[in-house]
């Protein structure tokens, strides 16, 4: 196993072609770079365009010619947060903004390269590094009594450790898992704010939660999917385990 950071820039093909020169016997590239800045990404189009879809594009590029197979991580941004049930794999993506947009043109670079690939839509996603919800509502205990939540927008907190986990079961399947498109979040619907409370629940901290609708929490520079929700069926009818509940603890 190799793990790149910035050592390796993924927006530039040359480079990507150099690092795969220096290491053959390359059988899998795991693409879980991105630019996820939300917000902004509605003023750093060209930028998230980079990250998003010529990254994917490059790394694509890179497997159908040295013959290894991708796994890709994407999002339920591709779509438009509209309708109320779960997003299946087969329907038609509709992004509403910079980001949704540019994760759905990697998607299609990645696709169009005519490597084998596997990608795998995520939502809510939280881990013990980096920025989430979970250490956004944990660190704003420390100075806050009270919060406002948002209680209209509905989907699935998932942890990363749930999604590795179905990663590394593509990989050592010894080629079972078919290639394509999958949907990977823990299981359950729930709202942020419904996830606030829990969070605030297990960390044993008393705090003031107030559900307030999207309108009422104020306008953001990128609108925000009101259904996050991905349906799950296609990963247990191709051999993956059941994905535990999103409430389950992580230790």
């Amino acid at each position: 196993y190799i793990g790149t950071d910035i050592d390796v820039d993924i927006t530039k093909l040359e480079v990507l072609e150099d690092f795969a020169n220096k290491n053959p016997k390359i059988d899998w590239i795991i693409n879980c770079s991105a630019y996820t800045a939300v917000d902004k990404a509605e003023d750093d189009k060209d930028f998230a365009n980079l990250l998003n879809n010529i990254g994917p594009k490059n790394i694509s590029s890179v497997a159908k010619k040295i013959n290894a197979k991708m796994i890709h991580i994407s999002t339920d941004y591709v779509f438009d947060g509209t309708g109320n049930i779960p997003y299946t794999e087969d329907m038609d993506v509709k992004p509403i903004g910079v980001y949704g947009q540019t994760k759905a043109d990697g998607e299609k670079s990645v696709i169009d390269s005519g490597c084998e690939y596997y990608i795998f839509r995520t939502a809510w996603l939280y881990g013990y590094d980096g920025k989430n919800f979970v250490y956004t509502m944990l660190k704003l205990m420390e100075s806050k009594q009270e919060l406002s939540v948002v209680s209209d927008q509905k989907g699935t907190p998932t942890f990363a450790g749930d999604l590795a986990n179905c990663v590394i079961k593509t990989i050592t399947s010894k080629n079972q898992i078919p290639c394509g498109i999958y949907h990977c979040t823990d299981l359950g619907e729930i709202t942020w704010y419904d996830f606030a409370c829990e969070i605030f629940r297990q960390a044993g901290v008393e705090m003031q939660v107030t559900p307030v609708t999207t309108a009422e929490y104020g306008v953001s520079k990128a609108e925000r999917p009101f259904n996050s929700r991905l349906d799950k069926s296609k990963l247990s009818e191709n051999g993956f385990e059941r994905l535990p509940a999103w409430q389950q603890q992580h230790t």
